[in-house]
């Protein structure tokens, strides 16, 4: 069945709640384990059906989010999605109390009960009405960088459709670039902030309500922390600091001295990795893609197999449309068992980076998509970003294919984009600490928060005014993010460090690397990162040693790369 062909109508919320009390009651009754399993089972199918509807009205949203019915859809799984979540929270008590519990854990594994013990944490009728305005100040936030339309030279872009000029080789129009976002989000500010004010307060009234000092710990709980803490993540931004932090300025320096730039860079200065340009794509967005399915073909008989159905079945939405969202995800339609990859194809390197990196999550559905318990295909947010980012070092086997006289380029600027990446993301994250430690900050105190860590870790950019909007430290504002999922950035960089291992073994023994990453993938989310990881003989990056010798490794590869004749 093609995407287009998947039917969507809108559930009966009683209906689910109902049936959900229902399985509930049957549960707590069960007689037997013979008895309880199949009405677990029978759950299953139900949440199957319920998930995969929503998903259905957010992925058509976001691709048009101008389209009136499917813009009153998502208003509806807004509103319904934090009451269903008071029946599953009765299905999940029933869960752990059942006497069968020890048989669920022989036959499905404990991590069920940790989830849904940790899922506990994160819910209370008390804040349903919270989580509600929640949704909708979210909602309202993807929505209006969604409409945003730019004038810039001739014509008027949406954000994706500007990035291509924020990366042009003219210095003049590169700047003009990126002075004509700021201005979109100057202009924005004072809604964003408000925006953004008012998540920060309510959810941390719901962390109170929930019993914790503040927000921070009932975040931890929604992105499932299962297997590390607060103190961990601490550990890592100070590696992150002492060890990639050096390592990414004096990439930066380097591309000063080839740019011919002063350093510190001017962040549109920044954006431009080599004089003569950018890397750029070889071909149309089809031709990308065509190049994506020879490069699956050639590296196994799953992902040839996994691929040629994404086209086939019309499982990609790439093209940067008016209306569409911003950014790039998968997500999962579990009564279909097919992944979904949304996307906005511009003209840069980060197009093909798309065919793998987005490809790499559905990739690892694809191979758990059959899995018991549904929860099991795929694991926490940290865990699935190590498929994704790997699977992007993988690509490099087809970097003649996807970028023709530019694959030298490619392989450069992708390494070192990933070491300076960490310092951001890190950044990112520490950020959201601060604010969510300190909720009564106000709009001006959060962005000169912001500036005071663009100075940590990312020391190369200059702070001069030229660019309003980055300079004076409100640029995390066009990091969704923060807004929509708080703490989801840290997990971008520890699987960053991971992908970073793989990395290393792709250029010891590119077979070796690919049987550790089918190791590690074919565990779906069975097993805790931190036991992903350790299943695939692979180290932690809470390890100081992961990144300090990543970073040794990638510093002798940089230094002796060839880039001759490449200016």
């Amino acid at each position: 069945m093609k995407f287009s062909e998947m039917p969507y109508k809108r559930p009966d919320p009683e209906a689910i709640k109902a049936r959900t009390q229902e399985l509930t009651e049957h549960l707590k009754n069960a007689k037997s384990y013979a008895e309880a399993k199949a009405v677990f089972l029978a759950y299953e199918e139900e949440e199957k059906i319920v998930d995969t509807t929503a998903t259905l009205a957010y992925i058509r949203h976001s691709i048009d989010t101008r389209d009136a019915f499917y813009d009153g859809e998502i208003t509806f799984w807004d509103e319904i999605g934090p009451e269903i979540e008071e029946y599953e929270q009765a299905w999940l008590e029933a869960m752990l109390a059942s006497p069968f519990r020890r048989d669920f854990e022989a036959e499905y594994g404990d991590l069920l009960f940790v989830n849904a013990e940790m899922q506990k944490k994160t819910f209370s009728p008390a804040i349903i009405e919270d989580m509600q305005k929640e949704n909708e100040l979210v909602t309202e936030y993807d929505k209006r960088i969604a409409s945003a339309q730019i004038p810039f030279e001739d014509g008027v872009y949406t954000l994706s459709q500007l990035g291509p000029f924020k990366t042009d080789l003219d210095d003049r129009k590169r700047l003009a670039a990126w002075k004509a976002e700021g201005k979109w989000y100057k202009e924005n500010q004072p809604r964003l902030d408000a925006i953004y004010d008012e998540l920060v307060h309510l959810r941390d009234a719901m962390g109170k309500k929930l019993g914790y000092g503040d927000y921070t710990q009932l975040g931890y709980y929604r992105m499932e922390r299962n297997c590390y803490t607060k103190e961990d993540v601490e550990r890592f931004r100070a590696a992150v600091q002492k060890y990639i932090v050096p390592l990414a300025d004096g990439i930066m320096r380097e591309q000063a001295k080839r740019l011919g730039k002063e350093y510190p860079l001017s962040f549109a200065d920044a954006a431009l990795s080599f004089r003569s340009g950018n890397p750029r794509p070889a071909g149309t967005a089809d031709d990308i893609l065509m190049q994506g399915k020879a490069f699956y073909d050639a590296l196994s008989p799953e992902t040839s197999e996994f691929f040629r159905t994404m086209l086939d079945e019309e499982l990609m939405d790439v093209l940067s449309t008016e209306g569409k969202e911003g950014g790039g995800y998968c997500t999962g339609l579990s009564l279909y068992e097919r992944p979904f990859i949304f996307a906005n194809f511009n003209g840069t390197q980060g197009d093909v980076e798309v065919v793998t990196h987005e490809a790499g999550h559905a990739f690892a559905y694809w191979m758990n998509r059959k899995r018991i318990p549904t929860e099991y295909a795929g694991p926490s947010a940290e865990a699935c970003e190590v498929h994704s980012m790997s699977m992007e070092f993988f690509g490099w086997k087809n970097a003649d294919g996807f970028f023709g006289p530019d694959a030298k380029k490619f392989m450069y600027s992708h390494l070192a984009g990933a070491l300076t990446f960490i310092p951001y993301g890190t950044m990112v994250d520490h950020y959201q600490h601060i604010v969510y430690e300190h909720p009564d900050m106000t709009p001006r105190e959060r962005h000169a928060a912001w500036k005071r860590l663009l100075g940590v870790y990312q020391p190369w950019l200059k702070l001069d005014g030229e660019i309003p909007f980055y300079s004076e430290g409100e640029g995390w504002q066009r990091q969704s993010h923060i807004y929509e999922v708080p703490f989801y950035y840290i997990d971008y960089c520890l699987a960053q460090t991971v992908s970073l291992e793989f990395w290393a073994m792709i250029q010891k023994d590119p077979d070796n690397a690919w049987n550790h990453y089918m190791a590690y993938t074919k565990q779906g989310g069975s097993r805790t990162f931190v036991d992903l990881l350790k299943h695939a003989d692979l180290k932690t990056p809470f390890d100081e040693d992961c990144l300090r010798e990543v970073s040794e490794t990638a510093t002798a590869w940089l230094g002796s790369f060839d880039l001759t004749g490449i200016e």
